[in-house]
């Protein structure tokens, strides 16, 4: 009986220490926007894997690699930041090109987690025709920008998930703008 009860918390011990040690979750967020445009007014804007300028957070666009959307793993930009000091810059690589669905994914390759507190960070951004109207959705997948138990609060799952949410609804909230929103 010692023998069992002994087992049976050791077991208990290692389960415990398992489940604080596991590290974290992958976060997900998606936010959309119905606009009083046209589904291929709004692609015509948004659709451009090297051109950002319809965002407000972006100063430039560099892009590299051979720019080439037939072949998307080649096909890389570096979205200078609108910024108060130095140069922050974000790296990303388009991982799927779909013009057919107004559709396309890109992966960050680079980024500090000072400028935006996330990793592996994935994301799909899709024009879609809702009754003749444009509804843009912007879905990710990331995890938080420390990769350990107990983050610092700036690189914590709430950092970076406030910090995506601000970046997707600042462009969406400029799209609304441009286009006007519709009901």
């Amino acid at each position: 009986m010692k023998r069992l009860l002994a087992l049976t918390l050791g077991a208990t011990i290692v389960l415990a220490t398992g489940a604080q040690a596991h590290g974290p979750v992958r976060l997900k967020l998606s936010l959309d926007q119905k606009l009083n445009a046209t589904p291929d007014e709004v692609w015509s804007v948004i659709g451009k894997f090297e051109d950002m300028s319809w965002h407000p957070a972006i100063a430039s666009v560099e892009v590299s690699g051979d720019g080439s959307v037939d072949q998307p793993e080649k096909s890389e930009r570096i979205l200078h930041l609108k910024s108060d000091g130095g140069d922050p810059t974000i790296t990303e690589i388009l991982s799927k090109w779909q013009p057919e669905k107004r559709c396309y994914a890109y992966r960050i390759e680079a980024v500090e987690v000072t400028v935006l507190p996330v990793t592996n960070y994935a994301s799909t951004i899709c024009v879609k025709d809702d009754g003749g109207k444009a509804l843009v959705e912007w879905k990710a997948g990331f995890y938080r920008g420390y990769p350990n138990n107990e983050p610092p609060p700036e690189l914590n799952d709430e950092a970076a998930m406030a910090a995506v949410n601000g970046v997707y609804q600042a462009g969406l909230d400029a799209l609304a703008e441009r286009f006007g929103k519709a009901e």
